[in-house]
């Protein structure tokens, strides 16, 4: 019997705020059901075939056969998502690229985030977050997605690139276009025009780094592109928009995510506060536990090829439901139960195989002095409302849209860095 695609309910106000039962049940199969590859309906109407178990997920990430490109797919209401007259521009990334091309433009960015080069970032990071919780201190509230989640990681990746102060916030109402927030793809003339906003932007911004260049990484990527001919105009600006796009949303929902599930689980919130060397442990705990990309991310195949005993044909869309196998009982012992002493949180919430997150580090950093800052400055840390009101973004990219808290009130000062 042809299995039934089962349906991933985005409609259900209840599946977005907490997906795991329905992840749990999907998991745990009906009768015929209860294969570790399943066909599903996603967002949009899009069938994919959808892989769960942690070791199933792990290998397909590391699959050559599952390509990243999606001009491999099928199904024409991929490329309908992406912006007609800038496909090329858009799908110039390394995110997008398979190898040889993913391991040239891979190498020109990665000099970028090594270990040494996001802890000498350390110091500025701790400064920004301390300059925003300034802010609201004295007041005893805030909306930490507003106040704090979504502008530092947006000050930390633009000054990285070399973005200058008063261009952000257009930028971030441009990338907040071009991203799927809704259960349903973005309206098409929307992406378009956005599209057409940043890729103006970026070509004035890179025309002006040629004339007078700095020390950010979008000068030195035009110096690899005019004087080692490595990147096309098309790869440099997709790689631009990468750089920012990557590097800003993921980041806010770490925070704001991993800051609402602290608040869930007060004993664990407790345990942090009273001792932040745990701090690195519960970050990659909180990556686990509920990551900011759920259900996975999407492969297409190019080649027929069989999962687990799976048949795919090619052309097919494969999700790599890493948000699932992050809740594997084979892997993680009662993965349910948010834990920062866990340990053993080696995760899919990055990726893994060559695709493996570029911003890793720096994302962990920022995650780290964000969640460690908001502990140590506002005491008696509490949601305003009920955990019930709380609103998510439905799909792909989760994590609540608004975070407002109450505290102790305090004096504005920044505290000592940690």
């Amino acid at each position: 019997m042809t299995q039934q695609p089962i349906v991933l309910p985005y409609g259900d106000p209840a599946f977005v705020a907490d997906p795991f039962p329905f992840y749990r049940m999907l998991c745990q199969g009906q009768p015929g059901e209860d294969g570790p590859v399943r066909r599903a309906v996603i967002a949009g109407g899009l069938e994919v075939w959808l892989v769960s178990p942690f070791e199933e997920c792990l290998a397909a990430l590391s699959d050559p056969r599952l390509s990243s490109d999606v001009r491999l797919a099928t199904d024409p209401r991929l490329m309908r998502q992406l912006p007609v007259a800038e496909r090329e521009s858009v799908l110039g990334n390394m995110l997008r690229a398979d190898p040889p091309d993913h391991t040239r433009l891979r190498r020109l960015v990665s000099r970028a985030f090594t270990a040494r080069r996001v802890a000498e970032l350390r110091p500025h990071v701790q400064e920004i977050a301390d300059r925003l919780l300034d802010a609201v201190v004295p007041t005893g509230r805030a909306d930490l997605i507003e106040d704090f989640a979504l502008p530092l990681p947006v000050t930390v990746i633009s000054e990285l690139l070399g973005v200058p102060t008063d261009d952000r916030r257009a930028f971030q109402r441009w990338v907040d276009h071009l991203l799927p927030w809704g259960a349903e793809p973005q309206d098409p003339a929307v992406v378009e025009r956005a599209w057409r906003q940043m890729r103006a932007y970026l070509t004035g911004l890179l025309a002006t780094k040629r004339v007078r260049p700095g020390e950010d990484l979008l000068s030195a990527l035009i110096e690899a592109r005019d004087e080692q001919r490595r990147l096309t105009e098309d790869e440099l600006l997709s790689m631009a928009f990468l750089l920012l796009a990557a590097g800003y949303i993921t980041t806010v929902n770490l925070i704001g995510g991993g800051i609402a599930a602290l608040l869930a689980h007060p004993d664990q919130l407790r345990m942090l506060r009273d001792d932040p060397a745990l701090l690195p442990d519960a970050i990659e705990e909180l990556l686990r536990y509920d990551g900011p990309v759920n259900p996975g991310v999407a492969r297409f195949a190019s080649e027929d090829v069989s999962i687990a005993g799976v048949d795919i044909p090619r052309g097919a869309t494969v999700l790599v439901g890493s948000a699932l196998a992050d809740r594997d009982p084979e892997r993680f012992p009662d993965p349910d139960r948010l834990d920062i002493t866990r340990g053993d949180s080696a995760h899919l919430a990055f990726g893994h195989g060559i695709h493996y997150c570029l911003g890793a580090s720096l994302a962990r950093m920022e995650g780290e002095v964000a969640i460690g800052t908001v502990l140590r400055r506002l005491p008696e840390l509490a949601l305003s409302v009920a955990p019930g009101e709380l609103r998510w973004r439905p799909t792909g990219l989760r994590g609540p849209e608004r975070l407002p808290v109450t505290f102790t009130p305090g004096a504005s000062l920044a505290a000592v860095p940690s």
